[in-house]
């Protein structure tokens, strides 16, 4: 009985590392964090809680601070999917700020000037354009840096017999994935035409990469395979309820209200 639960001990402490060597903490930083993105090139984005953004590059040293914090309410969400040029949603306001790689402002779109009346999310296009979904209407649109609009979809509910309300719009490897933790990714190419619904659901965070979708839930990476269809999951050992997560291709992002780590990850 004891040789049986030495084995057991033995062969959960061998998984338990497995699974800890599976994520390598890279760097921890510290601060007042509200939220936190980062980008294909591991430029790290901190957003204060008054709404300040501060850029740090890949080695940890600051290169552009984002100080205009108070024109437009809170801070939706960041898109950093090009570090070229990054987009600021301000839900409430229904505006977008632009912005280049050192942070400095390239112009404000207010989307109702332009007849989207209730945008929900928002995104970089392949051209160098922005996607828009409109929940007014349930059409995904791109305008131009100017708000002019390019090119719309057809409605959503013709076309799904359902609303949706996308939380995150991605643009990956001539794909455009609207997601929508409650009814799943819906797929299109890049001129709008639709081709499948993935159904990935219930996650809090999201990312694309190389066909993978990768998405989070709690203590939970799921990474799913949209060329085989085939699902793995990796379960965090050192999750903490207080912290936030999220996943980028090859990094695991922790964060408190006063604190970073950052994980080398692999599967």
């Amino acid at each position: 009985m004891i040789i049986i639960s030495l084995t057991l001990l033995s062969l959960f402490s061998s998984a338990q590392k497995s699974m800890s060597d599976s994520f390598v903490l890279t760097k921890t930083y510290t601060g007042n964090i509200a939220d936190v993105a980062m980008d294909n090139l591991d430029n790290l984005y901190i957003v204060s809680s008054t709404g300040q953004i501060k850029k740090l590059n890949a080695a940890g040293d600051s290169v552009g601070v984002y100080n205009q914090t108070r024109n437009y309410g809170k801070l939706h969400t960041i898109d950093v999917s090009n570090p070229l040029k990054l987009l600021l949603f301000y839900k409430d306001f229904s505006t977008i700020v632009v912005l280049d790689r050192f942070l400095a402002s390239q112009s404000t779109l207010d989307l109702k000037r332009f007849s989207i009346l209730n945008p929900s999310a928002i995104g970089n296009s392949y051209d160098n354009n922005i996607w828009v979904y409109d929940e007014y209407d349930n059409k995904l649109k791109k305008i131009d840096q100017q708000g002019n609009k390019l090119w719309e979809t057809a409605d959503f509910r013709t076309l799904f017999n359902q609303s949706i309300s996308p939380q995150k719009i991605l643009n990956d490897n001539g794909f455009v994935y609207l997601a929508d933790t409650a009814n799943g990714v819906f797929v299109f190419d890049n001129y709008g035409s639709f081709k499948k619904r993935i159904p990935v659901k219930n996650f809090q965070t999201i990312a694309i990469a190389n066909s993978n979708i990768i998405s989070t839930n709690k203590e939970v990476i799921t990474v799913f395979n949209t060329s085989t269809q085939l699902q793995t999951e990796k379960r965090i050992p050192f999750f903490q309820p207080y912290l936030h997560s999220f996943i980028t291709p090859s990094k695991l992002v922790h964060f408190s209200d006063n604190s970073i780590q950052i994980y080398q990850y692999r599967f």
